[in-house]
């Protein structure tokens, strides 16, 4: 597939490979990690944030259009490319919720041995939620430091926020 010919992908990003290399989530871990140490929580979750509102603006601009569907396709097609990724994507009219069983970054830090960082697992929640925002929506994570659940849902008034409890410390 050609840069040209996104439009038939959910994903905002060509890549001729079938599956991702694991090893990125080496260089995604330690980046958190510098991030973390040097700059502090606050700069880290800034980071997460800016992420997801640039560089997955085309992600946000595909879920406002194609709603709830549009969600459900890019996790399908996302998780399709990770490496020992073991997933459901659960759709309804309400919500899309994603079963991670077996976290492939976890999983992969676990397996050689790398010290991962300890909030590692909120990253999901502050991109997606930064994602999800540009799209009318709201995402939640329960879970982590392996397996978790992410809810996708539209935003209303009463949608309580994200307690950053509910996310796992990974080890």
């Amino acid at each position: 597939m050609s840069d040209a010919d996104t439009s038939h992908s959910p994903l905002h990003y060509t890549d001729t490979k079938p599956a991702g290399h694991a090893d990125f989530y080496f260089a995604i871990n330690a980046t958190f990690r510098f991030i973390r140490r040097h700059h502090g929580e606050a700069a880290l979750r800034k980071y997460w944030h800016d992420l997801g509102g640039s560089y997955y603006r085309p992600v946000a601009e595909q879920w406002q259009q194609h709603g709830l569907a549009g969600v459900a396709d890019y996790w399908r097609a996302f998780f399709a490319a990770e490496p020992g990724a073991e997933i459901e994507v659960v759709e309804s009219s309400a919500e899309v919720r994603l079963e991670v069983l077996r976290c492939p970054a976890i999983h992969h830090l676990r397996a050689h041995g790398r010290e991962i960082v300890p909030n590692f697992c909120q990253h999901c929640y502050f991109v997606n939620e930064a994602i999800a925002a540009q799209a009318g929506m709201t995402a939640r994570v329960c879970g982590g430091n392996g397996s978790c659940t992410q809810r996708f849902l539209p935003r209303t008034a009463d949608t309580p926020t994200q307690n950053l409890e509910d996310i796992a410390t990974a080890a």
